[in-house]
Protein backbone atom coordinates (compact mmCIF):
# COMPACT_ATOMS: atom_id res chain seq x y z
CA UNK A 1 0.00 0.00 0.00
CA UNK A 2 1.33 3.68 -0.93
CA UNK A 3 0.83 4.69 2.47
CA UNK A 4 2.49 8.16 1.12
CA UNK A 5 -0.93 8.56 -1.22
CA UNK A 6 -3.05 7.33 1.53
CA UNK A 7 -1.68 9.45 4.04
CA UNK A 8 -2.25 11.95 2.43
CA UNK A 9 -5.92 11.25 1.02
CA UNK A 10 -6.69 10.73 5.05
CA UNK A 11 -5.57 14.28 5.50
CA UNK A 12 -7.05 16.60 2.89
CA UNK A 13 -10.50 14.66 4.08
CA UNK A 14 -10.09 16.28 7.89
CA UNK A 15 -10.90 19.58 6.27
CA UNK A 16 -14.50 19.87 6.00
CA UNK A 17 -14.76 22.17 2.83
CA UNK A 18 -18.43 21.67 1.99
CA UNK A 19 -19.33 24.24 -0.49
CA UNK A 20 -22.85 26.50 -0.71
CA UNK A 21 -24.82 27.11 -3.20
CA UNK A 22 -26.91 29.91 -1.18
CA UNK A 23 -23.65 32.44 0.10
CA UNK A 24 -23.11 34.03 -2.94
CA UNK A 25 -19.45 34.54 -3.10
CA UNK A 26 -16.57 32.89 -4.29
CA UNK A 27 -15.33 30.44 -2.89
CA UNK A 28 -18.88 30.00 -1.30
CA UNK A 29 -17.06 28.45 2.14
CA UNK A 30 -14.30 30.41 3.76
CA UNK A 31 -13.16 26.75 4.74
CA UNK A 32 -12.24 26.27 0.72
CA UNK A 33 -9.97 29.34 1.08
CA UNK A 34 -8.37 27.53 4.23
CA UNK A 35 -7.32 24.35 2.28
CA UNK A 36 -6.85 26.28 -0.78
CA UNK A 37 -3.51 27.92 1.33
CA UNK A 38 -2.73 24.16 3.00
CA UNK A 39 -2.25 22.35 -0.37
CA UNK A 40 -0.58 25.95 -1.70
CA UNK A 41 2.04 24.97 1.22
CA UNK A 42 2.17 21.32 0.22
CA UNK A 43 2.97 22.22 -3.31
CA UNK A 44 6.07 24.62 -2.20
CA UNK A 45 7.37 21.75 0.03
CA UNK A 46 7.06 19.28 -2.92
CA UNK A 47 8.92 21.68 -5.05
CA UNK A 48 6.26 22.86 -7.34
CA UNK A 49 6.90 26.75 -8.55
CA UNK A 50 5.14 28.99 -9.62
CA UNK A 51 2.81 28.90 -6.97
CA UNK A 52 -0.32 30.87 -6.94
CA UNK A 53 -3.54 31.24 -4.63
CA UNK A 54 -6.76 33.31 -6.59
CA UNK A 55 -8.68 35.66 -4.53
CA UNK A 56 -11.58 33.26 -5.84
CA UNK A 57 -9.43 30.07 -3.68
CA UNK A 58 -8.32 28.93 -7.28
CA UNK A 59 -4.82 27.04 -6.53
CA UNK A 60 -2.19 26.65 -9.49
CA UNK A 61 1.51 25.32 -9.28
CA UNK A 62 4.06 23.66 -11.76
CA UNK A 63 6.15 20.99 -12.33
CA UNK A 64 8.74 22.74 -14.90
CA UNK A 65 10.34 20.75 -17.72
CA UNK A 66 13.37 18.59 -17.45
CA UNK A 67 14.03 18.41 -21.55
CA UNK A 68 15.50 20.39 -23.78
CA UNK A 69 12.31 19.63 -26.71
CA UNK A 70 9.53 21.63 -26.80
CA UNK A 71 6.67 19.40 -24.71
CA UNK A 72 3.33 20.43 -24.93
CA UNK A 73 1.91 21.82 -21.38
CA UNK A 74 -0.59 19.62 -19.76
CA UNK A 75 -2.34 20.10 -16.91
CA UNK A 76 -4.37 18.24 -14.37
CA UNK A 77 -7.40 19.53 -12.58
CA UNK A 78 -9.44 18.49 -9.32
CA UNK A 79 -11.67 20.28 -6.82
CA UNK A 80 -11.74 21.17 -3.15
CA UNK A 81 -15.37 21.81 -2.01
CA UNK A 82 -17.29 18.53 -1.14
CA UNK A 83 -21.26 18.32 -1.74
CA UNK A 84 -23.77 19.64 0.42
CA UNK A 85 -25.62 16.89 0.15
CA UNK A 86 -24.18 16.25 3.14
CA UNK A 87 -21.94 17.05 5.38
CA UNK A 88 -17.99 16.22 5.63
CA UNK A 89 -17.18 18.09 8.60
CA UNK A 90 -15.63 15.73 11.12
CA UNK A 91 -14.89 13.01 8.84
CA UNK A 92 -13.40 9.92 10.70
CA UNK A 93 -12.42 7.51 7.53
CA UNK A 94 -10.99 4.44 8.22
CA UNK A 95 -8.85 1.46 6.06
CA UNK A 96 -10.99 -1.91 5.81
CA UNK A 97 -7.71 -3.60 5.20
CA UNK A 98 -7.51 -6.96 2.83
CA UNK A 99 -11.49 -6.79 2.00
CA UNK A 100 -13.12 -9.69 2.71
CA UNK A 101 -16.28 -9.69 0.66
CA UNK A 102 -19.18 -9.31 3.83
CA UNK A 103 -20.35 -6.37 5.35
CA UNK A 104 -18.70 -3.70 6.32
CA UNK A 105 -19.67 -2.34 9.61
CA UNK A 106 -19.50 1.70 9.53
CA UNK A 107 -21.66 2.51 12.51
CA UNK A 108 -22.31 0.07 14.73
CA UNK A 109 -24.08 2.06 17.14
CA UNK A 110 -26.61 3.34 14.49
CA UNK A 111 -26.47 0.09 12.60
CA UNK A 112 -25.30 1.65 9.38
CA UNK A 113 -23.96 -1.18 7.46
CA UNK A 114 -22.03 -0.68 3.93
CA UNK A 115 -23.42 -4.29 2.09
CA UNK A 116 -22.68 -5.96 -1.05
CA UNK A 117 -26.31 -6.47 -0.78
CA UNK A 118 -27.02 -3.49 -1.67
CA UNK A 119 -23.58 -2.36 -3.38
CA UNK A 120 -22.61 -5.45 -5.27
CA UNK A 121 -19.62 -3.74 -6.91
CA UNK A 122 -18.13 -4.17 -3.23
CA UNK A 123 -17.28 -7.99 -4.35
CA UNK A 124 -14.81 -6.78 -7.26
CA UNK A 125 -12.71 -5.23 -4.46
CA UNK A 126 -12.45 -8.19 -2.62
CA UNK A 127 -9.01 -8.30 -0.91
CA UNK A 128 -8.25 -4.84 -1.67
CA UNK A 129 -7.91 -2.30 1.37
CA UNK A 130 -10.71 0.38 1.28
CA UNK A 131 -11.51 3.32 2.89
CA UNK A 132 -14.60 3.85 3.87
CA UNK A 133 -16.49 6.41 6.56
CA UNK A 134 -18.07 5.90 9.94
CA UNK A 135 -21.44 6.51 9.24
CA UNK A 136 -21.84 9.90 9.66
CA UNK A 137 -20.33 12.27 7.45
CA UNK A 138 -19.51 11.52 3.36
CA UNK A 139 -15.68 10.86 2.64
CA UNK A 140 -14.55 13.35 0.34
CA UNK A 141 -13.09 11.07 -2.17
CA UNK A 142 -14.93 13.11 -4.44
CA UNK A 143 -12.83 15.21 -5.51
CA UNK A 144 -9.79 14.78 -2.53
CA UNK A 145 -8.80 11.52 -4.12
CA UNK A 146 -8.11 13.54 -7.13
CA UNK A 147 -6.03 16.03 -5.44
CA UNK A 148 -4.28 13.13 -3.65
CA UNK A 149 -3.40 11.30 -6.53
CA UNK A 150 -2.10 14.46 -8.62
CA UNK A 151 -0.47 15.90 -5.74
CA UNK A 152 1.57 12.22 -5.24
CA UNK A 153 1.96 12.10 -8.71
CA UNK A 154 3.73 15.48 -8.84
CA UNK A 155 6.15 14.31 -5.65
CA UNK A 156 7.11 11.37 -7.59
CA UNK A 157 8.15 13.13 -10.63
CA UNK A 158 9.74 15.60 -8.71
CA UNK A 159 11.56 13.14 -6.77
CA UNK A 160 12.82 10.87 -9.83
CA UNK A 161 14.01 13.52 -12.11
CA UNK A 162 15.32 10.46 -14.62
CA UNK A 163 11.64 10.52 -15.56
CA UNK A 164 11.72 13.35 -18.77
CA UNK A 165 8.63 15.03 -19.01
CA UNK A 166 7.59 18.65 -20.20
CA UNK A 167 5.95 21.60 -18.16
CA UNK A 168 2.96 20.25 -16.07
CA UNK A 169 0.57 22.65 -14.70
CA UNK A 170 -1.61 21.33 -11.47
CA UNK A 171 -4.70 23.06 -10.80
CA UNK A 172 -7.64 22.90 -7.28
CA UNK A 173 -10.66 24.78 -7.69
CA UNK A 174 -13.38 25.55 -5.65
CA UNK A 175 -16.71 25.08 -5.82
CA UNK A 176 -17.10 22.10 -8.46
CA UNK A 177 -20.10 20.55 -6.56
CA UNK A 178 -22.48 23.45 -7.15
CA UNK A 179 -21.79 24.16 -10.86
CA UNK A 180 -19.08 26.82 -10.26
CA UNK A 181 -15.80 25.16 -10.23
CA UNK A 182 -14.73 26.52 -13.60
CA UNK A 183 -16.37 29.91 -13.51
CA UNK A 184 -13.62 31.69 -12.47
CA UNK A 185 -10.85 29.20 -13.61
CA UNK A 186 -8.14 31.65 -15.17
CA UNK A 187 -7.42 29.81 -18.15
CA UNK A 188 -5.13 32.35 -19.94
CA UNK A 189 -3.20 32.05 -16.53
CA UNK A 190 -2.96 28.39 -16.46
CA UNK A 191 -1.43 27.87 -19.88
CA UNK A 192 -1.94 24.62 -20.82
CA UNK A 193 -2.62 23.08 -24.33
CA UNK A 194 -5.09 20.83 -22.56
CA UNK A 195 -5.53 19.35 -19.51
CA UNK A 196 -7.10 16.47 -17.51
CA UNK A 197 -9.78 16.50 -14.29
CA UNK A 198 -9.39 13.85 -11.79
CA UNK A 199 -13.06 13.74 -10.96
CA UNK A 200 -14.61 10.52 -11.88
CA UNK A 201 -15.66 7.31 -10.39
CA UNK A 202 -14.67 3.83 -10.70
CA UNK A 203 -10.94 2.36 -11.68
CA UNK A 204 -11.09 2.67 -15.65
CA UNK A 205 -13.68 5.65 -16.36
CA UNK A 206 -12.36 8.23 -19.37
CA UNK A 207 -15.09 10.76 -19.96
CA UNK A 208 -15.32 13.12 -22.58
CA UNK A 209 -19.05 14.03 -23.17
CA UNK A 210 -21.45 15.06 -20.58
CA UNK A 211 -25.23 16.39 -20.43
CA UNK A 212 -26.26 20.26 -21.93
CA UNK A 213 -27.05 21.01 -18.63
CA UNK A 214 -30.08 23.91 -18.50
CA UNK A 215 -31.94 25.16 -15.21
CA UNK A 216 -35.82 26.12 -15.33
CA UNK A 217 -37.39 28.16 -12.46
CA UNK A 218 -41.47 28.83 -12.68
CA UNK A 219 -43.19 31.43 -10.11
CA UNK A 220 -46.82 30.74 -10.15
CA UNK A 221 -49.10 33.62 -9.00
CA UNK A 222 -52.69 32.78 -6.93
CA UNK A 223 -54.87 35.24 -5.30
CA UNK A 224 -55.98 34.00 -1.79
CA UNK A 225 -59.14 34.87 -0.23
CA UNK A 226 -60.92 33.42 2.88
CA UNK A 227 -62.11 29.58 2.20
CA UNK A 228 -65.21 29.95 3.36
CA UNK A 229 -65.71 32.62 0.78
CA UNK A 230 -63.89 31.50 -2.20
CA UNK A 231 -65.96 30.24 -4.65
CA UNK A 232 -64.80 31.71 -7.97
CA UNK A 233 -62.29 33.75 -6.26
CA UNK A 234 -59.60 32.11 -4.91
CA UNK A 235 -56.65 31.23 -7.30
CA UNK A 236 -54.61 28.32 -5.14
CA UNK A 237 -50.93 28.62 -6.68
CA UNK A 238 -49.96 25.11 -5.39
CA UNK A 239 -52.77 23.51 -7.38
CA UNK A 240 -51.25 25.22 -10.14
CA UNK A 241 -47.92 24.11 -9.66
CA UNK A 242 -49.27 20.40 -8.89
CA UNK A 243 -51.27 20.61 -12.64
CA UNK A 244 -47.81 21.79 -14.20
CA UNK A 245 -45.69 19.24 -12.77
CA UNK A 246 -48.66 16.50 -14.07
CA UNK A 247 -48.34 18.17 -17.81
CA UNK A 248 -44.65 16.89 -18.02
CA UNK A 249 -43.59 13.38 -19.56
CA UNK A 250 -43.54 11.22 -16.69
CA UNK A 251 -41.17 8.51 -17.91
CA UNK A 252 -38.54 11.20 -18.58
CA UNK A 253 -37.57 11.55 -15.19
CA UNK A 254 -34.14 10.67 -13.52
CA UNK A 255 -35.59 7.25 -12.11
CA UNK A 256 -37.03 6.36 -15.93
CA UNK A 257 -33.72 7.39 -17.45
CA UNK A 258 -30.18 5.90 -18.19
CA UNK A 259 -27.52 6.00 -20.72
CA UNK A 260 -28.17 8.54 -23.41
CA UNK A 261 -31.56 9.36 -22.36
CA UNK A 262 -32.40 12.87 -21.47
CA UNK A 263 -34.82 14.31 -18.38
CA UNK A 264 -36.32 17.24 -16.46
CA UNK A 265 -35.74 16.76 -12.76
CA UNK A 266 -38.31 18.51 -10.05
CA UNK A 267 -35.54 19.69 -7.87
CA UNK A 268 -37.43 22.13 -5.27
CA UNK A 269 -40.89 23.15 -4.75
CA UNK A 270 -41.98 26.07 -2.13
CA UNK A 271 -45.11 27.70 -1.83
CA UNK A 272 -48.71 29.08 -0.64
CA UNK A 273 -51.65 29.99 -1.88
CA UNK A 274 -50.75 33.00 -2.96
CA UNK A 275 -47.23 31.93 -4.75
CA UNK A 276 -45.57 28.79 -5.43
CA UNK A 277 -42.30 28.79 -7.15
CA UNK A 278 -40.69 25.20 -8.36
CA UNK A 279 -37.09 24.15 -10.12
CA UNK A 280 -36.80 21.72 -12.71
CA UNK A 281 -32.97 20.55 -14.24
CA UNK A 282 -33.25 19.82 -18.06
CA UNK A 283 -30.51 17.25 -19.30
CA UNK A 284 -29.62 15.64 -22.33
CA UNK A 285 -26.61 14.92 -24.24
CA UNK A 286 -27.89 15.53 -27.50
CA UNK A 287 -27.67 19.51 -28.30
CA UNK A 288 -30.77 19.54 -30.38
CA UNK A 289 -32.71 17.60 -28.06
CA UNK A 290 -31.94 19.32 -25.20
CA UNK A 291 -32.48 22.90 -27.06
CA UNK A 292 -35.82 21.03 -27.99
CA UNK A 293 -36.27 20.34 -24.06
CA UNK A 294 -36.20 23.95 -23.26
CA UNK A 295 -38.58 24.98 -25.81
CA UNK A 296 -41.53 22.27 -24.45
CA UNK A 297 -40.64 24.15 -21.07
CA UNK A 298 -41.36 27.56 -22.54
CA UNK A 299 -44.58 26.29 -24.39
CA UNK A 300 -45.73 24.06 -21.38
CA UNK A 301 -45.58 27.81 -19.14
CA UNK A 302 -47.89 28.85 -22.24
CA UNK A 303 -50.36 26.28 -21.58
CA UNK A 304 -51.02 27.47 -18.02
CA UNK A 305 -51.07 30.90 -18.85
CA UNK A 306 -54.22 30.36 -21.18
CA UNK A 307 -55.51 28.86 -18.74
CA UNK A 308 -54.67 31.06 -15.91
CA UNK A 309 -54.07 34.42 -17.66
CA UNK A 310 -50.66 35.95 -16.21
CA UNK A 311 -50.23 33.16 -13.91
CA UNK A 312 -46.89 31.39 -14.49
CA UNK A 313 -43.72 33.49 -14.64
CA UNK A 314 -40.00 31.27 -16.44
CA UNK A 315 -36.49 31.66 -15.91
CA UNK A 316 -34.47 29.49 -18.59
CA UNK A 317 -30.71 29.74 -17.78
CA UNK A 318 -28.10 27.65 -19.50
CA UNK A 319 -25.60 25.64 -17.30
CA UNK A 320 -22.88 23.76 -19.44
CA UNK A 321 -22.81 22.22 -22.49
CA UNK A 322 -21.68 18.84 -23.50
CA UNK A 323 -17.82 19.32 -24.01
CA UNK A 324 -17.79 16.18 -26.67
CA UNK A 325 -18.02 19.29 -29.60
CA UNK A 326 -14.79 20.37 -28.35
CA UNK A 327 -13.26 17.12 -27.45
CA UNK A 328 -13.59 15.80 -31.03
CA UNK A 329 -11.20 17.89 -33.28
CA UNK A 330 -8.34 16.96 -31.03
CA UNK A 331 -9.38 13.25 -29.82
CA UNK A 332 -5.76 12.59 -29.07
CA UNK A 333 -6.15 14.00 -25.93
CA UNK A 334 -8.46 10.96 -25.52
CA UNK A 335 -6.27 8.93 -26.96
CA UNK A 336 -3.20 8.91 -25.15
CA UNK A 337 -5.24 8.28 -21.80
CA UNK A 338 -6.92 5.07 -23.26
CA UNK A 339 -3.51 3.63 -24.61
CA UNK A 340 -2.39 4.91 -21.16
CA UNK A 341 -4.46 2.78 -19.38
CA UNK A 342 -4.32 -0.55 -21.17
CA UNK A 343 0.11 0.20 -20.79
CA UNK A 344 -0.81 -0.44 -17.20
CA UNK A 345 -3.47 -3.06 -17.35
CA UNK A 346 -6.68 -0.94 -16.88
CA UNK A 347 -9.33 -1.76 -18.75
CA UNK A 348 -10.71 1.71 -19.72
CA UNK A 349 -14.80 2.29 -19.22
CA UNK A 350 -15.69 5.13 -21.57
CA UNK A 351 -19.16 6.40 -21.41
CA UNK A 352 -20.82 9.43 -21.15
CA UNK A 353 -21.28 11.17 -17.72
CA UNK A 354 -24.65 11.70 -16.98
CA UNK A 355 -24.00 14.72 -14.69
CA UNK A 356 -21.08 17.45 -15.47
CA UNK A 357 -18.07 18.38 -15.10
CA UNK A 358 -15.73 20.98 -14.57
CA UNK A 359 -14.00 20.00 -17.99
CA UNK A 360 -17.18 20.76 -19.72
CA UNK A 361 -16.91 24.59 -18.77
CA UNK A 362 -12.84 24.47 -19.39
CA UNK A 363 -13.22 23.08 -22.19
CA UNK A 364 -15.79 25.45 -24.49
CA UNK A 365 -13.08 28.02 -22.40
CA UNK A 366 -10.62 26.68 -24.66
CA UNK A 367 -8.72 24.29 -22.79
CA UNK A 368 -9.92 20.93 -23.73
CA UNK A 369 -10.46 18.48 -20.69
CA UNK A 370 -11.49 15.16 -20.49
CA UNK A 371 -12.39 13.60 -17.37
CA UNK A 372 -10.25 10.42 -15.84
CA UNK A 373 -11.17 8.22 -12.51
CA UNK A 374 -10.36 8.75 -9.01
CA UNK A 375 -11.77 5.21 -8.20
CA UNK A 376 -14.61 6.12 -5.56
CA UNK A 377 -17.87 5.12 -5.34
CA UNK A 378 -20.76 6.33 -3.98
CA UNK A 379 -20.37 9.93 -4.16
CA UNK A 380 -22.06 12.42 -1.48
CA UNK A 381 -23.51 10.06 0.89
CA UNK A 382 -22.49 8.55 4.34
CA UNK A 383 -21.48 4.98 1.95
CA UNK A 384 -18.77 6.65 -0.38
CA UNK A 385 -15.95 4.32 -0.21
CA UNK A 386 -12.56 4.05 -2.18
CA UNK A 387 -10.12 1.32 -2.65
CA UNK A 388 -6.68 2.02 -2.07
CA UNK A 389 -5.68 0.26 -5.17
CA UNK A 390 -7.94 1.86 -7.42
CA UNK A 391 -6.06 5.56 -5.90
CA UNK A 392 -2.40 3.74 -6.78
CA UNK A 393 -4.13 2.83 -10.61
CA UNK A 394 -4.85 6.54 -10.97
CA UNK A 395 -1.50 8.04 -9.58
CA UNK A 396 0.57 5.35 -11.97
CA UNK A 397 -2.21 6.86 -14.80
CA UNK A 398 -1.05 10.40 -14.35
CA UNK A 399 2.37 9.29 -14.32
CA UNK A 400 2.28 6.83 -17.50
CA UNK A 401 0.20 9.85 -19.55
CA UNK A 402 3.30 12.23 -18.73
CA UNK A 403 5.18 9.82 -20.03
CA UNK A 404 3.56 8.93 -22.86
CA UNK A 405 3.51 12.67 -24.30
CA UNK A 406 6.89 12.90 -23.34
CA UNK A 407 7.75 9.93 -25.97
CA UNK A 408 5.24 10.84 -28.66
CA UNK A 409 6.41 14.77 -28.55
CA UNK A 410 10.13 14.26 -27.91
CA UNK A 411 11.02 12.98 -30.94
Amino acid sequence: MNTELVDRFLHYVSFETTSDENSGVTPSTPTQMMFAKVLAEEMKQLGLIDISISEYGYVMGTVPSNVAQTIPTIGFIAHMDTSPDMTGKNAYPRVEKNYNGGDIILNKEANIILSPRDFPELLQYKGHDIVVTDGNTLLGADDKAGIAEIMTAMSYLIQHPEIKHGTIRVAFNPDEEIGLGASKFDVANFNAEWAYTLDGGEIGELEFENFNAAGATITFKGRNVHPGYAKNKMINSLLIANQFVNMLPKQETPQHTENYEGFYHLTSMNGTVEKTTISYIIRDHDRAKFESRKKEMQQWVAKINMEYPNCATLTLRDQYFNMREQILPVMHVVDIVEESMREIGIAPKIKAIRGGTDGAQLSFKGLPCPNIFTGGHNFHGRYEYIPVQSMEKATELVLKIVQKITQKYAQ
